[in-house]
């Protein structure tokens, strides 16, 4: 797509002042009515994305990608790829591109920055709109601030706070509405035509996918003819882009795209041969959690991709607790899914090769944040729990916690029951506590075994059911 293309899916003419509420705040009912199915079969009317025309996909071009990297650049950052400080323990040459450190916290905003580039004066002046729970419309809402674009962004209700109130402060029109992105998107996309503003898709658009292409020139600048580039996939725009770069100037590289279980959209868009709605469930990879795959980046990625692969949402949980302690990067779900799929030893057959795994997103609610370092410690069995049975009598519970200081391990949280309990003079205690490793943790067991005659441990943590400890 050449620049300037864009004004002619959209009206050319802007809307009156008293429809452009100040962060949200409907005027004069104008939302309201937008809201309101307006087709005369009763249903809420559907309006076809022009960029994204399912019987029409647009695939992007190598020179599409360098066009994208000329034009942003010194408008992006320029991320670095350093070899990462654990690459003998994962046996391979391992390099991670930190496309997190961009300022909004994630690389969204090289498409959102080319695609606000390439429009028509008179675009650049009516503005643009698109839907999104976060990413997206930081990226887009920055940028338009800082090229002067009116930016309207429609957010569901379920996105977090934190993030709405960031795309305020880049001074976008932000509206708060739908259940869902499906319900954001349908009014974004009724106020585009109303309002004649450009809609611009998330991950489909083919500037978008051009931007984030970007990644792929600078990975084969930093890391010159990697055996493989492992990328997180959502709605397929990034890996679409970065796969079309890397496989124009270095075709023997593998693409891999990784998506998490509870939202594998893009392998079942391959097994259906096309793009098809997936449900969603809740997952901490929720910059992936996209019900179905864009047109144009199914169409342009599928023949680039050498292989996707699906983790378990533990394994995402336990990447994001490595890239803390061990390289010091603080990621969201997505960013942290490539080296899940590592973990995992769904790659094995990537050792003693050179690898580049794309940290994509540090954009992580705090309260997640914090959870997911939990059930990272679980599933490596750093952090475990058990219900032993002792003595009620003065001093019981002081026996257990004399023994658990012993052994060196580290209690997080302990409480007792006595009601439920066929013996008046034993007490159940149930403790949580936190240990240097598994084989720390089987210590301890053994070590409780010997003194009580009632024990419940941990079943085998994850990260060694599977195999091994890696």
């Amino acid at each position: 797509p050449q620049n300037g293309t864009k004004a002619e899916a959209s009206k050319e003419t802007s809307a009156p002042s008293d429809t452009k509420p100040q962060n949200g705040t409907a005027v004069n009912g104008k939302l309201e009515a937008l809201k309101r199915p307006r087709h005369v079969s009763g249903g809420v009317e559907e309006i076809v994305d022009p960029f994204c025309n399912p019987e029409k996909p647009q695939r992007i071009s190598f020179h599409d990608v360098t066009s994208a990297a000329f034009l942003i650049k010194g408008g992006v950052e320029r991320t670095p790829c350093p070899k990462s400080t654990s690459s003998d323990r994962y046996g391979m040459e391992l390099y991670l591109k930190k496309d997190f450190l961009q300022y909004t916290g994630s690389f969204k905003e090289r498409g959102a920055r080319y695609a606000l580039l390439s429009l028509s004066e008179e675009q650049k002046r009516i503005g643009v709109i698109s839907a999104s729970l976060g990413n997206h419309a930081q990226g887009l809402s920055y940028h338009g601030w800082k090229l002067n674009i009116p930016v309207t962004v429609v957010m569901p209700k379920a996105a977090p706070i934190m993030k709405i109130q960031k795309c305020r402060n880049y001074n976008a029109r932000v509206i708060v509405e739908g259940n869902d992105m499906g319900e954001a998107k349908s009014l974004a996309m009724r106020m585009s035509r109303e309002e004649g503003l450009l809609y611009v898709n998330g991950y489909d658009h083919p500037h978008i996918m051009a931007g984030q292409g970007t990644i792929g020139l600078e990975i084969l600048e930093q890391v010159p003819e990697p055996d493989a580039v492992i990328v997180p996939v959502g709605g397929g725009g990034l890996i679409a882009g970065i796969a079309t770069a890397v496989k124009a100037l270095s075709p023997k590289t593998k693409i891999i795209g990784v998506e998490s279980e509870k939202c594998a959209s893009f392998t079942r868009a391959m097994e259906n041969n096309g793009p098809i709605n997936t449900p969603i469930k809740n997952t901490l990879a929720d910059g992936l959690a996209v019900p179905k795959v864009g047109y144009n980046a199914f169409a342009t990625a599928l023949p680039l991709i050498d292989r996707m692969v699906v983790v378990k949402e533990e394994w995402i949980a336990l990447a994001i607790l490595r890239l803390v302690e061990e390289e010091k990067c603080v990621v969201e779900g997505a960013g942290g899914a490539g080296l899940a799929a590592i973990l995992a030893g769904h790659l094995d057959e990537l050792k003693g090769k050179k690898v580049v795994v794309l940290l994509c997103g540090g954009n992580i609610d705090t309260t997640v944040f914090g959870r997911c370092l939990e059930r990272g410690l679980a599933a490596e069995g750093r952090l475990v729990k058990f219900n032993v049975e002792v003595s009620d009598r003065p001093g019981g519970i002081n026996d257990l916690c004399a023994l658990l200081v012993r052994i060196g391990v580290s209690i997080k949280d302990i409480m007792h029951e006595r009601a439920w309990l066929r013996d008046v003079h034993t007490v159940e205690v149930k403790v949580v506590c936190e240990t240097v490793d598994w084989s720390h943790s089987l210590k301890l067991k053994d070590e409780l075994k010997k003194f009580y005659s009632k024990v419940e441990f941990s079943d085998v943590p994850l990260a060694l059911s599977n195999g091994s400890a890696k």
